[in-house]
Parts: structure tokens; C-alpha cells; sequence
């Protein structure tokens, strides 16, 4: 971590720290998501069966599904959210004495649960139903279009619809940044030991993306939150799903469906979605 002589909000939030989260759902990661919700929602595909299935879907345009406008909307604000909270969160561990360990890790929960009630949770609901929507093309069906279908959902279900699934994107999202926030931060201090770095001297650019490669890469222990959250967001039509869908009843469900290789579908691609946004957003938010 870089040095705690002053806090955060002394210098300059960034406008590149908001930028970063664009980039970030803009280039590779909004094709390794709709891939990893692929895999999730149909967890007998394999990973080349997925690949076949996005395509169809219309090609490479299959891939940016969901983009348009929901994950731009995530991707506006979900950077500033994360950088800012985590970074308050972390420094002020800091300075009470916590480890960097402890501290990234404190920094990277309260920064996911904020993340996730603030705007990522009706975000992946709607890109999650966005896909399932072309699902229902495929089957000869004419889907209604992005905002016809947030309309729907609105005016049925409320905000608990267009929010559904919102409890298993918070436990994803404070398990996913406090994973690679203190992962990050672990690695970090281990590279800081082994050149012999100060604790306050800063590392360099490719040793912070190696840290926060790890971090992220890690940090995927927790993918059976991630297939259930798919799940309990996704439009798909299934008589034996039932039909009042808690974090509980959508986990036993999908271990008698499909067992526990069931609840890792979607791991790989997830992974690099992982490696990807904590180099992003630890490493280059550092910067």
C-alpha cells in the first residue's frame, strides 16, 4: 500500500479510476461475463459449447449482450463506488493499526457491499435477463427489447424485481474484493520481502498486476455465490425451479440439478474476468 501520510480524499479522485471501470466492461470483460453467465445458467454446457452458443447469439455482437445499456450504467459507477469506500476503508485500517492484510481485505468488503446496493445489483439483474431474453429468441420467440423488458419487470414486480438476486450479488461482491483486495495486499508484502522493499516503498507497475493477477485469480474460490446469483436472476422458463427463489432454496436446487460441479460452472472464464478487473481495479487504482 502506498504511504499513509495523507488521506485518500487529500489528493485527486481520479477521473481515470471511474474510466478504468468503463474499460473495464467495455474490452474484455463484458464478453468473459457473458460467457462465465452462460455457463452458469446452462450448467451442462461445457466451455466450447458455451463459446458455440454466445455465437449464435450474433456473433461477435453476441459476446457485448447486456452491454447496452446495462453494463455501461454498472460501469459508470461501480469504479468511483468501489475506489472510494475501499480506499476511505483501507487507509483508516491502516492508520488504527491493521495490517495491510487485514486492512485491503476490510477495504475490499465494505467496497463490494457498496458496490452492490448501490448500482451493481439491479445492473446484473438486467444483464442477466438480457441474456436469458435471447435465449428465448432462439427458441422462436420475439423478445422485447432492453428497456421494454426493465419496463416489465418494473411494473410487475417493483423495485424487488429489477433488484432480485441483490443479497447474492452483495455476498459475491464483499467475498470477491475482500479476496482480492487482501490477497492483493498479501502478495504484495511478500514481494516487498523477498526484493527487499521497505513497507512503505512503492512497488513497481508489473509487480503491483502481478499481485493483483493473483488476487483475482484466487479470489474465484467463491463461484458457487456467482451460479447461484445467476440462477436466481435468470428469466429462464423451468417447472422444477421453485418459484420463490432465496439464496437457500436456489443452492439446493441447483446441487440436486447438477451436484457441486454444478455450483463451479462458469469457474474459467470467471477467473480471467477475475485476473482482469482486480489488475484494473487494485493495481492500476494505485497508480
Amino acid at each position: 500500500m502506498s504511504a499513509l501520510h495523507q488521506s485518500p480524499l487529500d489528493g485527486k479522485i481520479k477521473t481515470k479510476d471511474v474510466g478504468a471501470s468503463n474499460l473495464l466492461l467495455t474490452t474484455l470483460g463484458q464478453p468473459l461475463e457473458v460467457i462465465k453467465t452462460t455457463m452458469a445458467a446452462n450448467r451442462s454446457d461445457s466451455f466450447i459449447t458455451a463459446l458455440r452458443r454466445v455465437w449464435s447469439r450474433g456473433g461477435i455482437a453476441g459476446y457485448y449482450q447486456g452491454l447496452i445499456p446495462w453494463a455501461w450504467i454498472e460501469a459508470s459507477t461501480k469504479g468511483a463506488v468501489l475506489l472510494f469506500v475501499a480506499s476511505q476503508v483501507e487507509y483508516h485500517s491502516r492508520t488504527a493499526g491493521a495490517s495491510e492484510f487485514l486492512s485491503g481485505i476490510a477495504g475490499g468488503m465494505v467496497g463490494g457491499a457498496a458496490q452492490a446496493y448501490a448500482t451493481v445489483g439491479f445492473c446484473t439483474c438486467m444483464k442477466t435477463a438480457e441474456i436469458t431474453r435471447l435465449k428465448q429468441a432462439a427458441a422462436g420467440l420475439k423478445p422485447p427489447g432492453a428497456l421494454e423488458t426493465f419496463a416489465t419487470m418494473f411494473r410487475t414486480e417493483g423495485l424487488r424485481g429489477i433488484n432480485k438476486g441483490v443479497n447474492a450479488v452483495a455476498i459475491r461482491q464483499v467475498t470477491n474484493w475482500g479476496s482480492r483486495f487482501g490477497i492483493s495486499r498479501l502478495v504484495e508484502d511478500m514481494i516487498r520481502k523477498a526484493t527487499g522493499k521497505g513497507g512503505e516503498e512503492r512497488l513497481g507497475i508489473f509487480e503491483k498486476i502481478f499481485a493483483s493477477g493473483v488476487g483475482g485469480a484466487l479470489a474465484s474460490w467463491n463461484q458457487p455465490i456467482e451460479v447461484i446469483r445467476v440462477e436466481m436472476q435468470s428469466l429462464k422458463a423451468d417447472p422444477n425451479r421453485p418459484k420463490q427463489l432465496s439464496i437457500g432454496s436456489t443452492f439446493r436446487y441447483i446441487y440436486a440439478q447438477s451436484g457441486i460441479r454444478g455450483l463451479y460452472r462458469g469457474v474459467t472464464p470467471r477467473i480471467g474476468l477475475g485476473i482482469w478487473q482486480t489488475v484494473c481495479m487494485v493495481a492500476l487504482g494505485d497508480v
